[in-house]
């Protein structure tokens, strides 16, 4: 796709119960939980939807095509989505909406800073907010004049959740205080705030700014956490 085609001239028009049909969303996120659930989002609205797992798999696709709509994490394994928004918003043409998301809300104004023109807050569960950011971010012509949310459940296949357990817990199982730590636990807050564990959450989030000694013995804890859940879900993977 070139930068000259009109992103906004769907084949297929909105309707009130798919006001994003004929848009196409690229989701830079790293958790296949957040993932699915913006994807389900995306189905229930109309929209054709693509996933970048990090940074550089975000690059490669946009050097290829052009997205209607860009749904950006902030915490990416191989570096911060707040840099990539910045790369965007000075890109000419630019692209025609930028959106942040985070399991942190204190995020919102450094995403808007970046040039982010809307934030989904985690957990991503509220299509009505989902509907309403990305259209509020389109440009005037091409909203749909009004639409109908249905009382759709957004539920991610749980396999989702447990991938991503998974992977946290095998970087775990080697990481020591320092950025990968820091990056590991971020995204178990986010995951845990996703799916209200509460303690997930919290044990994540308490790895912020603690001395070296008392960030292993959090870390530690925090890997008992997630192979607590993995068994608890029955999932054979060796950690």
């Amino acid at each position: 796709m070139t930068d000259t085609f009109d992103t906004f001239q769907p084949v297929n028009r909105p309707t009130p119960a798919e006001p994003l049909r004929g848009l196409t969303v690229l989701v830079v996120e790293d958790s296949r939980f957040a993932s699915e659930a913006l994807r389900l989002m995306c189905l229930h609205s109309g929209a054709r939807v693509r996933r970048a797992d990090c940074l550089r798999s975000a690059e490669r696709h946009l050097s290829t095509y052009r997205p209607s709509v860009t749904i950006v994490d902030l915490v990416l394994p191989d570096g911060s989505g707040l840099d990539l928004i910045g790369r965007l918003d000075g890109r000419v043409p630019r692209l025609p909406v930028i959106l942040a998301t985070s399991g942190d809300p204190g995020m919102e104004s450094a995403a808007r800073d970046a040039g982010a023109q809307g934030f989904l807050a985690k957990p991503l569960d509220d299509l009505y907010t989902f509907q309403r950011t990305v259209i509020g971010a389109l440009p005037g012509h091409a909203r749909p004049g009004r639409f109908e949310v249905k009382a759709t459940a957004i539920e991610p296949d749980p396999a989702t959740l447990r991938e991503d357990l998974a992977i946290a817990g095998r970087t775990l199982r080697t990481a020591t205080p320092g950025p990968e730590a820091d990056y590991v636990a971020q995204f178990l807050a986010g995951l845990g705030r996703s799916t209200a564990d509460r303690d997930l959450e919290e044990a994540a989030a308490s790895l912020r700014g603690l001395p070296l000694g008392q960030a292993a013995e959090r870390l530690e804890k925090l890997r008992g956490l997630v192979v607590a859940r993995l068994r608890a879900g029955q999932v054979g993977a060796r950690l």
